[in-house]
């Protein structure tokens, strides 16, 4: 497992020190979790990781498990030079969908930097307002980039716990387990009970 880690990080590593080779010195990283779900927010991250930074086991957030995912999480906020997260919450994201509302979170979370990137690395956005900072966007960067990776995990931490938090409020609908995703489970108690105040209208109307 450890070896498979080792060459995870050295991939995720290459590519980004692509962009060191070529004189940026801080690289932000840029990922989103939750333009799928059902309910909740849409929540995006912004990180600087040290140039030297290695710590294993990070990967597209997908790909972690949860336990190991909240591990990590602690690691990268320990290391990053600088971090900034964007939240879009279900009425925004019903207002202006859930494309424009990820951008927004984007622009947002790179309002919170304490630190002005060089360049921003993201996943697969493009036309976006990075506050006049240029930007690459990279297919599944997630699973190629270590600063978009790490901003992967994140985003995903974070979402998750704000669905947890949900779900102590709405425990019927089951937001600790399937974190707003549109699972049978899930949709079958929006048929039954309707929605709750995160639904997104806008994703539901077919299930109601």
């Amino acid at each position: 497992m450890k070896e498979k880690e080792i060459e995870i990080l050295k991939k995720l590593k290459e590519n980004d020190n692509l962009y060191y080779q070529r004189g940026f010195n801080y690289i932000c990283g840029i990922d989103e979790a939750g333009r799928g779900p059902l309910a909740g927010p849409v929540v995006v991250a912004s990180v600087i990781m040290p140039k030297n930074s290695e710590i294993l086991g990070i990967n597209d957030s997908k790909k972690v498990s949860e336990k190991k995912r909240e591990k990590l999480y602690d690691l990268i906020l320990e290391e990053a030079i600088s971090y900034g997260i964007g939240i879009i919450d279900q009425d925004r994201i019903d207002e202006i969908n859930i494309l424009n509302a990820t951008k927004e979170g984007l622009t947002n979370s790179l309002k919170e930097l304490k630190v002005k990137p060089d360049i921003i690395l993201v996943d697969a956005l493009n036309k976006i307002d990075t506050l006049g900072i240029p930007y690459d966007s990279i297919i599944k960067g997630d699973a190629k980039s270590y600063a978009i990776a790490a901003a992967s995990i994140i985003a995903k931490v974070t979402r998750d716990r704000i669905m947890r938090q949900w779900d102590e409020i709405y425990p019927e609908y089951g937001f600790e387990k399937h974190k707003g995703y549109g699972t049978a489970y899930h949709i079958n108690v929006i048929k039954e009970k309707g929605l709750c105040q995160i639904h997104r209208k806008s994703f539901t109307k077919n299930f109601i």
